[in-house]
């Protein structure tokens, strides 16, 4: 049965304890299941690859803070449990086959979807409606479906008993992400997801389904049903959109020509300084907005690679082109006030981004080449700033996201990402004219590059993550033992054999059990039982009898250790034949010691060595509190610090914080680990300015917030 037209292995199936139908179904049937389940899979993978824009809409739409965070928070959780939720539903899906042949195939299952009144009324209600909806399209088709299941099995086989009912989908559905943790608004929303990218379709499935059957003979004289038209089932995914849609474009611009409207007093104070000789003439006429979209379209094409503002400052650019069309005309032309205020207002977002050390400088050069573009957008659409997903905006926050890793040096500007950005400011330069549309396929394109790329990245870091944890669980285990071995050795004289072969061998042993089952299980008890035995049995011994009824079941403890770790055979004998006259020395305590058996006095501490462990270093503690060991414990995996103690700076992210050796791991873009320290090392480096932690925010955000911040203050003053 091959993987890829069955979904989920027989053997993965029986592995995971389902019950496999394959005794009591026919082959036909789980063709029809197998040829449905990989149309299911199709539909989830393509909710949850557009859940994440539509969320994300959603959350720039919200009225305040709080919906936005339960939006961005869905948008999350969705991308940790998406396999875990389509997995599920497949689990589930399977299972309601293998049911089919009890009374009630789906008992087992919680009909959410199937009973809409034992949830809330709310989702209860969009259920209901969405059932109604496929079965008023698609009725007919299901009704054939399930005559001929019934056929088949030979019992009778109603909607609700049918595992191909949207019924029992949108159950599978819901139960499969019953445990993830969002509210009831966003729930809604996936419902409506669902009925876009899974119900929507479902027409095909049904009738794929009919085909198979009728082909074999099952009520093959049932008249197909008859099929919907691509056309229609366009018009029923835009009516869907539009459920989900709060606001229009043209709400979105209304709110941003507000926004910018509300600005104008705090813009006012810089009127006049964008081509100041004509600005101030009061006999100048105003030049449309299309006619200065024009002009910058021509300067567009003149913006030198490395910008330099002695070279290239846009407000003497665009003097010197309506003084040239003052002349031509003969009249003269000034720039309209709320055009200046738009040029004023992006070019303090772009002085803020052009000196915003969180970006890597080569990033800020390739960035500020981009000022034109995004100024006539802004004059264009000014959603640009009320909308935080405009398709421009959201194109340079990703550009920036991506970017804040980079390299300074010669090789990590040649690299991949740094080639794609570089062609994508070119794209703008050379064919932005008027239509947005550009940004949004530059963005789509953007995004799926940084996609891969970030898929590759996590997976070299969880390699990382993965390898300092197992690190850090060898120093705790490492740890453990030496503890057990110096509180059974240290001050105590003892035949030097047998100690080192506790400090050699067994130590060895106490390890693996550690790290195999841990502190509290019998396997780490066994390994300590069995060294206080042998301590004990080298003693001197009142009872020879009691040792003599010992030594067997110790031997053998001995040699099953040993040999877990694969001691030497040739050391092993040795050790026994001296554990021998040991024995044989302790059963007559009172003969002299003899001078064939060598003694050690453990005076020290026992350390086990293993080469380049700096984690078994002793941890400096603080003199006393400070803010930066708070924000240092507050640093989330992800987080971005740049190091300066290098020739050049270094920037690299936490992938790891080990909390049972306090040790902070840091990686480069790529996922490999560049740096290590433990919070009170990281906090020093803070506050002497060896290191410093990046703000990662969104650029474009970040840079509007600053720019409104610093007119307040100046309004104030």
């Amino acid at each position: 049965m091959q993987k890829d037209g069955k979904v989920v292995p027989l053997a993965t199936a029986l592995e995971r304890g389902a019950r496999t139908p394959l005794p009591c179904l026919p082959v036909l049937l789980l063709q029809v299941r197998d040829k449905a389940a990989m149309q299911l899979r199709q539909g989830l993978q393509a909710l949850f690859d557009n859940a994440d824009d539509t969320l994300f809409e959603m959350a720039d739409r919200a009225s305040d803070r709080f919906d936005q965070n339960l939006y961005f928070e869905a948008m999350r959780d969705l991308r940790l449990k998406r396999k875990s939720i389509e997995r599920g539903f497949l689990d589930i899906f399977y299972d309601s086959f293998a049911r089919m042949g009890q009374a009630d195939p789906l008992g087992a299952l919680d009909q959410a979807g199937a009973a809409p009144g034992h949830v809330q009324p709310e989702r209860a209600a969009a259920i209901e409606g969405m059932l109604a909806r496929v079965l008023s399209r698609d009725g007919i088709a299901l009704g054939h479906l399930g005559l001929r299941l019934q056929n088949l099995l030979e019992r009778r086989v109603d909607e609700r008993h049918n595992p191909l009912g949207p019924a029992a989908l949108c159950g599978y559905f819901l139960d499969a992400g019953r445990n993830l943790g969002v509210g009831p608004r966003v729930k809604l929303v996936l419902l409506k997801l669902f009925e876009r990218y899974v119900l929507r379709d479902i027409d095909v499935l049904y009738g794929e389904a009919n085909q198979l059957l009728a082909a074999a003979g099952v009520l093959s004289e049932l008249q197909p049903a008859p099929r919907r038209r691509a056309e229609d089932r366009r018009l029923n995914s835009r009516r869907v959109s539009a459920n989900l849609a709060v606001e229009d474009a043209l709400g979105a611009d209304s709110a941003g020509q507000a926004f910018i409207e509300s600005l104008q007093g705090l813009l006012a104070p810089s009127r006049g300084r964008v081509a100041p000789r004509l600005q101030a003439v009061a006999s100048a006429q105003p030049i449309s907005t299309a006619d200065l979209l024009r002009l910058l379209t021509h300067l567009q094409h003149y913006v030198p690679a490395a910008i330099d503002e002695d070279d290239f400052d846009l407000g003497q650019q665009l003097e010197q082109l309506l003084l040239r069309v003052s002349v031509r005309s003969g009249t003269r032309r000034r720039i309209a006030m709320a055009d200046e205020d738009i040029i004023n207002l992006v070019g303090l977002l772009f002085a803020y981004m052009e000196t915003d050390d969180n970006l890597p400088q080569s990033l800020r050069a390739l960035i500020a080449r981009l000022h034109i573009p995004l100024l006539k957008v802004a004059l264009l659409d000014k959603s640009l700033f009320s909308r935080a997903s405009h398709p421009a905006r959201r194109l340079l926050n990703e550009i920036a996201s991506a970017a804040i890793g980079w390299e300074t040096g010669s090789e990590g500007l040649r690299d991949s990402l740094h080639l794609r950005v570089e062609r994508v400011v070119q794209r703008l330069l050379n064919d932005f004219t008027e239509d947005a549309a550009l940004f949004s396929e530059l963005l789509e394109d953007f995004l799926a590059f940084s996609q891969d790329e970030r898929r590759r990245n996590e997976l070299l870091e969880q390699r990382t993550r993965d390898a300092e944890e197992g690190r850090a669980r060898a120093v705790q285990a490492r740890q453990h033992v030496q503890q057990a071995l110096n509180l059974r050795l240290r001050g105590r004289l003892l035949p030097q054999a047998v100690v080192q072969m506790l400090v050699h061998a067994w130590s060895q042993v106490l390890l693996l059990a550690w790290l195999k089952h841990g502190q509290a299980s019998p396997a780490w008890q066994q390994a300590l039982a069995t060294m206080d035995t042998l301590l004990a049995s080298i003693a001197p011994q009142a009872d020879a009898q009691a040792l003599l009824q010992q030594v067997p079941g110790l031997l053998k403890a001995l040699r099953e250790g040993l040999a877990s770790v694969a001691l030497d055979s040739q050391a092993t004998r040795e050790f026994f034949l001296q554990l021998e006259q040991l024995h044989l020395r302790a059963c007559a305590p009172g003969e002299p010691a003899g001078d064939d058996i060598e003694r050690v006095w453990v005076q020290e501490d026992i350390v086990l060595a293993v080469a380049d462990e700096s984690a078994c270093a002793p941890l400096h503690t603080l003199d006393e509190p400070m803010a930066e060991l708070r924000s240092v414990q507050r640093l989330r995996i992800g987080a971005w610090v740049e190091v300066l103690d290098d020739d050049e700076p270094l920037r690299c992210k936490l992938v790891a914080r080990i909390d049972s050796s306090d040790r902070l791991v840091f990686a480069n873009r790529t996922g490999m680990k560049v740096r290590e320290w433990n919070s009170a090392g990281l906090a020093r480096a803070v506050r002497r300015g060896d290191v410093r932690v990046l703000d990662d925010g969104l650029l474009f955000e970040r840079a509007l917030e600053t720019v409104l911040e610093g007119l307040r203050q100046q309004q104030v003053h």
